[in-house]
């Protein structure tokens, strides 16, 4: 990414990011890498270090959400309109593993660093992002409590599938693929499951239901 003549913070953070990644496999997310980023992007060191005030977790931040706009820009939705929704959940989270295998020691000292107990809640946030995001590209609309239980589930299985993935020596990440098609059945049979339960269970009035339709009006 290219800085514009005048950037603001925002797309310092953003351009930055990306070369953050490629240091942090040899320095981890400090100071160093931020410094060596800023030095090829031709940025001056002290405007960088103000872009980051928040340290490592704002730099991983804005890698991962580096790694949502490629994944959107690269599976358009002409291509995953084409997918059944299976199909889409794999291909996002697929894409996801291939936009971070050139950075997978990187990825490996960020969750080294997202594991540590004081930044528990921080790396819930960032993992209920990325489902989130894979699944509003996927197409989903739900505002009742499936809004919810389909982005805690992918959020497990993406976890899940990137601790395979950090180990897997296969050629092109078999092994991790072959996890995740595991996983993704798994989840695809519950669903089936859930829908058909309620189908067969009267209709209810739903607290959950009305709050999502409050935050997202049809």
């Amino acid at each position: 990414m290219l800085l514009p003549a005048d950037p603001t913070i925002d797309e310092i953070r953003a351009a930055l990011a990306p070369h953050i990644a490629a240091s942090a496999a040899f320095d981890g997310f400090s100071q160093r890498a931020l410094d060596d980023a800023a030095n090829k992007l031709g940025l001056d060191v002290d405007v960088a270090r103000i872009a980051f005030p928040d340290g490592p977790r704002g730099m991983i931040a804005e890698w991962f959400a580096a790694i949502d706009i490629q994944m959107e820009a690269e599976l358009t939705p002409e291509i995953l309109a084409s997918m059944k929704i299976r199909q889409r959940i794999t291909a996002l989270v697929e894409k996801r593993i291939a936009l971070v295998a050139k950075d997978r020691e990187a990825l490996r000292r960020a969750l080294s660093i997202l594991a540590m107990p004081q930044n528990a809640a921080f790396a819930a946030k960032l993992t209920w992002r990325a489902a989130d995001h894979m699944w509003r590209l996927a197409g989903d609309t739900a505002t009742d409590y499936n809004h919810y239980s389909k982005r805690m589930i992918l959020g497990s299985v993406y976890a899940a599938t990137m601790s395979v993935f950090l180990n897997d020596d296969s050629d092109d990440f078999a092994d991790t693929k072959a996890f995740l098609a595991r996983r993704i059945d798994q989840v695809m049979r519950f669903e089936t499951w859930k829908h058909r339960r309620a189908a067969n269970r009267p209709e209810r009035p739903s607290l959950v239901r009305f709050i999502g339709r409050l935050r997202y009006p049809s």
